[in-house]
């Protein structure tokens, strides 16, 4: 008997994925548990396996395809078995392609009113007498129902929920668009938003319609801290380990949130609560080909700045290379983002909601400063931090900013501290 395979919840809070990739084809015998298809949820791909040992007798979503979770996305049944879908309209082909048809107008005089036939219709039916009575008090047609118990027997739940169905509105007509290659100025491509960049899009949208958003910039000279990281960077390449500034940033990020705890922190807006997080799981945005994804460090604290390295390491080559499991993806409550990497010094960073706070970090570069007197070339780190003002205020997440810029400039503290 033919299954049908709903699209299934895979991550905490999912509602949506897509299509990325089939992993079968109609037709194809499949095993329970096999790889069936892949799809993206929230930035992470995810192998679904098949629920049951079969046969794919229809794909009912493409690839590229959004769908929602619940949704059927292919049915399974059996060897023989056979799955009959309604015809599609064949597109005209032109010489260049796939021609834009215009939906076909039919004259009112032309047109006839036939009797709607239900979808299902049954001559016997089995069902008790109490059902059948359900029926007739409800109104409706005891023989256009599906039963759902042993044999075809309609039970109580399947005429109220046959009852239900008919009072829903009927869905409003889909309506034929054409879509144009040009505007009024020229021709232009159509990308459809899709995949990583959807999934940033709305999660931006979100972050800078609910926080109100302030952002505070600083400098920190890390003049020693840059000299201690090439010392040891050399003793980090030994044991395979790529050795850079951020797990130094991290620690004092870290030395920051113990001091300020509103910064590791989320808003709950329904109890109207801030709930300070007693953990530290710092997120680091990471720049990839198919667009931005923020990989998590769980329990920095407990890590040394070594461990922190190798991790983020191993994290950025998942999310570049699309192996990173969803999970390490979430959980996060602060996140720092290096535009520095890239040339830049100074930003306006958009908090990871539902977090309160982000760090910016700038490109580190050479400039004469006044040290007692005497002008001198130091190492000056931009730093950029946004932060949500229905929780932290401005002097707070200056103190904040002191703090991490503390440690940077005396990277003995960070090392005291590890």
């Amino acid at each position: 008997m033919a299954f049908e395979f709903r699209f299934p919840d895979i991550g905490e809070g999912l509602t949506e994925g897509e299509i990325v990739r089939w992993l079968v084809q109609e037709g194809d015998e499949v095993r329970e548990g096999q790889p069936l298809v892949e799809v993206e949820t929230d930035k992470a791909l995810a192998e679904i396996p098949c629920p049951k040992t079969g046969v794919i007798l229809k794909i009912l979503a493409k690839e590229k395809e959004i769908v929602k979770v619940g949704q059927v996305i292919v049915i399974i049944g059996e060897q023989g078995e056979f799955f009959a879908a309604p015809p599609e309209k064949p597109k005209s082909v032109g010489v260049v392609g796939e021609l834009e048809e215009a939906p076909e107008e039919i004259p009112a005089a032309d047109m006839k009113t036939e009797p709607v036939k239900p979808a299902f219709v049954s001559e016997h039916v089995l069902a008790t007498p109490a059902v059948r009575g359900l029926a007739k008090e409800l109104g409706v047609d005891i023989h256009q129902i599906r039963g759902s118990g042993p044999e075809g027997r309609v039970l109580e739940k399947d005429v109220r929920e046959f009852a239900n169905n008919q009072k829903k509105p009927p869905e409003p007509e889909k309506k034929i668009t054409k879509v144009k290659k040009y505007d009024l100025y020229g021709y232009v491509d159509r990308i459809p938003l899709r995949g990583v960049r959807r999934s940033i899009a709305k999660a931006m949208v979100k972050s800078k319609y609910t926080a109100p958003h302030v952002t505070t910039i600083d400098e920190a000279d890390v003049t020693a801290l840059w000299k201690i990281r090439e010392k040891e960077k050399k003793v980090a390449e030994k044991k395979g380990i790529k050795l850079t500034i951020l797990p130094f940033i991290i620690k004092a990020v870290i030395a920051g949130l113990i001091e300020h705890p509103y910064l590791n922190a989320t808003l709950d807006d329904e109890n109207e609560e801030i709930i300070l997080k007693k953990y530290f799981n710092i997120g680091v945005a990471t720049d990839t080909p198919e667009g931005l994804m923020v990989p998590v460090v769980k329990n920095a604290k407990d890590k040394s700045i070594l461990q922190i390295a190798e991790e983020l390491t191993q994290l950025v080559e998942k999310a570049r290379n699309r192996t990173i499991d969803l999970a390490d993806l979430k959980g996060g409550t602060f996140t720092l983002t290096n535009f520095g990497a890239l040339g830049g010094i100074y930003g306006t960073p958009i908090i990871n909601h539902p977090e309160v706070a982000i760090l910016g970090v700038g490109k580190i570069k050479e400039m004469p400063v006044v040290r007692n007197g005497r002008m001198v070339v130091r190492k000056i780190l931009p730093l950029s931090l946004s932060f949500d003002h229905r929780v932290v205020d401005g002097a707070e997440g200056a103190r904040f900013l002191n703090t991490v810029i503390a440690r940077l400039e005396d990277p003995d503290l960070i090392l005291l501290e590890t």
